[in-house]
């Protein structure tokens, strides 16, 4: 995971070696982080640096279907050649697997029966999983275990 100090080295380097796409997304970033901070009125933990460098990789992505869904093959290419910067600095996503067994372990301990308690278990989960897994991601595997749960 990145820390403002490592973001502001790598800009620096970026500058030097006069690579312009990653000036500018790191110069973004670093101004979502500081934004951020402003808002707290304080510094950030290293777990919310990686929340705001999250929501970041999420409008990149957003931006990209967006701009396939326009025929926009110059904007695709540039947001995805930010998105890989951005996500240099994103920690490490968990995988299906530990994305599941905290589902489970979840469910278990709230009672879930079904699709119903969808909003309960995803709460819990997201509370857990911040910054460790896409949200999208996780909901597909609740509602999976969920619906599985209920015809049993």
């Amino acid at each position: 995971m990145a820390n403002l100090t490592q973001l502001e080295e790598d800009l620096i380097s970026s500058l030097k070696a006069k690579n312009e796409v990653a000036t500018s997304t790191l110069r973004l970033l670093i101004s979502e982080i500081k934004n951020a901070q402003i808002t707290k009125r304080g510094q950030l933990e290293e777990k919310e640096v990686g929340e705001v460098i999250g929501k970041s990789a999420k409008k990149h992505k957003e931006s990209i279907e967006a701009y396939k869904k326009a025929e926009r093959a110059d904007l695709v290419e540039k947001e995805e050649a930010e998105l890989k910067i951005v996500e240099k600095y994103l920690p490490e996503q968990m995988g299906e697997d530990e994305i599941g067994k905290v589902v489970d372990e979840v469910i278990s301990t709230s009672g879930a029966s079904g699709v119903a308690d969808m909003g309960k278990v995803m709460g819990q989960v997201m509370g857990k999983l911040m910054g460790q897994a896409d949200g999208n991601a996780v909901s597909q595997i609740v509602k999976k275990k969920l619906v599985r749960g209920k015809s049993q």
